[in-house]
């Protein structure tokens, strides 16, 4: 309500002269002035208009004021007013009383004094404006608070929804690399295999090892960026499961110089590797330390000139192990220094430096490392000046037994023997390579391309060793290993050979009777140790 609105007072006397005079005196005052002659006037007038001050005479015929005031305060929209009397005889405490328990808040005795007379209903009038206003303000309150608190509800559910979306998305993400990563690794098995056919049949000729060398290198490079991009996932989830044992630091870095050391001499980078006298242990996961120490190495080979330089130091510091590897390479902004680590991650680069990759590298190296309650460390003077990259982690007391690497020792079961081995896969190209590749080998090969027709050849020929892909059609690889056994190969050896690689797929392929699971694609040295172990 506007601090201006007028309100409606009602005058109730049955002297006509009473009525003029109180008009007179509150005209002034600007309100709304309503007159009534006698009680029952009053209440007609009451029920057609929004009453805010009854002055009303405490003596009137029919029934008195204070009956009035009763009546009055029965109304619900009117139980409020303010309702003032005046009397024309001395008013006793009892009489005041009495006024007050029928409705009154005010007396006013005659003669009546006009400025008091307009003090008190100015008051009451401006009481009942600021009521109203307060009420107009605690409902807009309310309103705002409402349509707020629905604003909030929206904002809440909404954030719920992208919450749901963001966890479907991250799932179908993971499905996607999954699946991504199989689609990439089955198409590299059968060139894998194709190489290692040639190398056996090539002989001395160097061009022909010169191709294998080459298609053996750039099979595992992409092998390892598939190995990145899911292992950077599977971390992201806290599905990494470290296999935590006091580790030498000097075994992690000959493992991760060997596997770094194609790519470091295609480059005819010098390697420099300095390491101390007594050991320095950790405890920590061997092979992703190893992981660590050649995704660095290899980041070092990639980003300098041919013919560089490549530093790698071991040290202990105190209570912490520090690993510095440093190149002379293209350097680091300042710019992008502080977002080396992020992934997918990469600087603009000249085309001559390109080398490709997915920027997934030093976000796996950070992840790890951080696994390990270490931390990972990027340095660069500028473009153009090298980088260096440090490798924080906790060591170990130097009187803590360290575990050896473990070694791989083939069983004696009579050496490269002849076997009868059942190739299952749907991948044409995949089967006959691999079936090549093993009768090079000696051994007796038989191919099937679905799951009937390798239970039947299983059952006709009983192999001693069965190579068996996962995603077959109809009929999966789980399901044709569980047939196998229940036929009775109880003592044949059945390895899994997929492009699905994730922990997951390991645990399914033990409990289908899998003896063996091995991640396309496969080294034809690994794979003839699980076929002779």
């Amino acid at each position: 309500m506007a601090a201006r609105d007028r309100v409606n007072i009602l005058l109730v006397d049955d002297q006509p002269a009473k009525l003029l005079a109180y008009e007179a005196m509150l005209a002034e005052l600007g309100e709304n002035l309503i007159k009534a002659s006698s009680a029952r006037e009053a209440l007609d007038l009451l029920l057609k208009n929004d009453i805010t001050i009854v002055l009303m005479d405490v003596s009137m015929p029919e029934f008195d004021g204070f009956e009035l005031a009763e009546i009055i305060r029965q109304h619900p929209r009117y139980q409020k007013t303010a309702i003032i009397f005046v009397s024309a005889v001395n008013v006793s405490d009892v009489d005041r009383i009495k006024g007050y328990e029928s409705g009154a808040v005010d007396y006013v005795s005659v003669p009546v004094v006009p400025e008091l007379l307009r003090a008190k209903v100015a008051v009451f009038a401006e009481l009942y404006r600021k009521t109203r206003e307060s009420e107009r303000l605690n409902r807009e309150l309310e309103q705002r608070v409402n349509e707020r608190t629905a604003e909030l509800q929206a904002a809440v559910a909404k954030q719920v929804e992208l919450a749901e979306r963001l966890r479907d998305a991250d799932r179908r993400k993971d499905e996607f690399l999954a699946l991504l990563a199989h689609e990439l690794r089955n198409p590299l098995a059968p060139v894998r295999n194709v190489a290692a056919v040639l190398k056996a049949k090539g002989g001395d000729d160097p061009e022909l090892l010169w191709c294998h060398d080459v298609i053996e290198r750039q099979t595992k490079h992409l092998s390892r960026l598939v190995d990145d991009l899911l292992d950077v996932s599977r971390i992201t989830q806290g599905k990494i499961k470290l296999r935590l044992e006091p580790v030498d630091l000097g075994s992690v870095i000959t493992a991760a110089v060997e596997s770094s050391r194609p790519l470091v001499d295609a480059h005819r980078h010098e390697l420099v590797v300095r390491l101390p006298e007594g050991a320095v242990t950790v405890l920590g996961d061997r092979e992703r330390l190893t992981q660590v120490v050649a995704n660095l190495l290899n980041n070092a080979a990639k980003y300098q000139n041919e013919g560089g330089r490549i530093d790698l130091t071991v040290r202990r510091e105190g209570d912490e192990a520090l690993i510095t590897v440093r190149d002379r390479g293209i350097g680091i902004s300042s710019q992008m220094l502080p977002l080396v680590f992020d992934l997918f991650a990469q600087e603009e680069r000249a085309t001559n430096h390109s080398q490709g990759g997915l920027g997934v590298g030093l976000s796996l190296v950070k992840k790890l490392v951080e696994l390990h309650g270490g931390s990972a460390q990027a340095l660069s003077p500028g473009v153009g000046h090298g980088s260096t990259f440090l490798v924080h982690m906790p060591c170990l007391p130097a009187t803590m037994p360290v575990l050896d690497a473990p070694v791989q020792v083939a069983a004696d079961r009579g050496g490269a023997a002849r076997r009868r081995i059942l190739v299952v896969d749907d991948n044409r190209d995949s089967a006959e390579s691999m079936a090549m590749l093993l009768r090079l080998g000696g051994h007796e090969v038989l191919v099937a391309h679905d799951g009937p027709r390798a239970l039947e050849l299983a059952a006709a020929e009983r192999p001693a060793i069965l190579l068996v892909d996962i995603g077959l059609p109809g009929m999966d690889g789980y399901e044709v290993c569980r047939r196998v056994r229940q036929m009775g190969l109880t003592d044949s050896r059945i390895i899994a050979l997929t492009g699905f690689g994730q922990e997951r797929d390991r645990q399914r392929a033990q409990a289908a009777g899998f003896d063996h699971h091995a991640v396309k694609p496969v080294a034809f040295p690994e794979l003839s140790k699980l076929i002779t172990a």
